[in-house]
């Protein structure tokens, strides 16, 4: 038993000096790419702790991480990247063309009436484009994230965007013409 605890302490004692040689001395840099995302010192300091807990949380797979050092930025990348996405006041489609600026309520309903029939149109989308407009107009996400979630090329992506954007508001005119 005494012997399985030395050996837990040692490779305890061992992963905590990797840990202090191989990322700690990073910290400096993690805060300053933190920094250049969040453009704000606490955000970014907030970002560079969480990467280093993180760090610290794997510190056993480390070893199976070809450069810790890389991996270390790209963590703390992506956390910043979710935490703006966080921050980003998400825009529901609800929400997208019901703006008013002291609007009659005549005028508000005619939005909201819009906004529903808009809503109406994507739904008879094929499915990628709907999730493609989806993503890119009402979620804010990045051609090339699309492409990777969908598992597509940018060029399609944007294809399919073009595509669908284009049947939208076709449709859309081609309602409101019958209306009028």
């Amino acid at each position: 038993m005494l012997y399985f605890f030395l050996c837990n302490v040692i490779r305890m004692n061992m992963q905590l000096e990797r840990f202090k040689k191989e990322i700690i001395p990073l910290r400096q840099t993690l805060f300053a790419t933190a920094l250049k995302w969040m453009q704000q010192e606490e955000d970014a300091e907030d970002a560079t702790q969480e990467t280093l807990l993180r760090m610290w949380n794997i510190r056993e797979q480390l070893d199976t991480v070809a450069n810790p050092g890389a991996f270390a930025m790209q963590t703390v990348k992506n956390i910043c990247i979710d935490h703006l996405r966080r921050r980003k006041e998400k825009t529901a489609i609800d929400d997208f063309l019901v703006e008013t600026d002291g609007e009659t309520p005549y005028a508000e309903i005619e939005r909201k009436d819009a906004v529903e029939l808009v809503k109406r149109i994507i739904e008879q989308l094929p499915v990628v484009q709907q999730t493609i407009i989806r993503m890119r107009d009402i979620e804010g996400f990045e051609l090339q994230e699309i492409a990777a979630v969908t598992g597509t090329q940018v060029n399609a992506v944007t294809v399919n965007l073009s595509r669908a954007r284009k049947k939208v508001r076709d449709q859309y005119m081609k309602i409101m013409d019958y209306r009028i």
